[in-house]
């Protein structure tokens, strides 16, 4: 293993946004809440949205739009499609994304983004070590955060939601995101490790068969991360090294 925790194979680094650089996965799971609850007053019987079993299982990581199907394929609800431009109040899978993501805005704009030390200073590291780096993310906002928090210049590659759905690829739990990553950087997925915190993103980092996965463990779910195929689960990335 290298100074940087990873084996010395390793000529990429694909790095998720939420939960893994920024301290966002928390509002996520707000706005999702808040959204899905108000929701489901409509339907007798139906218990109010997990922000921890729900989130991890059903939505963490995954586009919006299918954050929304997987969720409500859970309980059984089946809403028409809309398209991506629909308002956030209509009864819709898009409008139900769209108006998580209006709540979601909205507490970024109030409570701000923050970023976690130990990951700023092991990008830092990875670039001084001459690793090629790149931020994949299912948010159509990560340009923006990115620079809220001064961090775009970290990364040489950038697959968020917009670029995804410009290339027509499909978000975690599948590997194209991270795949389209590898490629943009020039190296074989072999060749790359990828840092995530979602179930979703270790499902994908397992299905494209890249040289590495990091879990990244915020919530207590060490032993899922493995289960979904983490090489190595750590709670902070600043425990990997990134010192010679």
């Amino acid at each position: 293993m290298t100074a940087l925790g990873l084996p010395d194979t390793i000529q990429a680094c694909l790095f998720d946004l939420d939960g893994v650089v920024t301290r966002t996965a928390v509002v996520h799971a707000a706005a999702w809440k808040e959204t899905f609850d108000a929701f489901l007053r409509g339907y007798d019987g139906q218990r109010p949205f997990d922000a921890v079993a729900d989130y991890d299982e059903y939505v963490d990581g995954r586009p919006r739009a299918d954050g929304v199907r997987s969720f409500l394929d859970s309980r059984g609800i089946r809403l028409p499609e809309g398209t991506p431009d629909d308002p956030p109040d209509a009864p819709t899978v898009h409008g139900l994304g769209n108006r998580k993501n209006e709540l979601l805005l909205e507490k970024i704009r109030t409570q701000g983004v923050e970023a976690y030390d130990g990951t700023l200073r092991y990008l830092e590291a990875v670039r001084a070590h001459g690793l090629r780096t790149a931020i994949v993310s299912s948010s159509a906002n990560c340009r923006d955060v990115l620079r809220s928090i001064g961090a775009e210049h970290f990364f040489d590659v950038r697959i968020d939601g917009v670029v995804a759905a410009e290339r027509r690829l499909p978000g975690k739990p599948h590997p194209d995101t991270f795949l389209a990553a590898a490629r943009d950087l020039g190296v074989e997925p072999a060749a790359a490790a990828v840092f995530e915190d979602a179930l979703a993103g270790m499902d994908a980092g397992r299905a494209g068969r890249f040289g590495y996965v990091v879990g990244v463990d915020r919530v207590g779910q060490t032993d899922a991360l493995y289960a979904h195929g983490a090489d190595t689960v750590v709670k902070d990335l600043a425990e990997l090294g990134g010192k010679e």
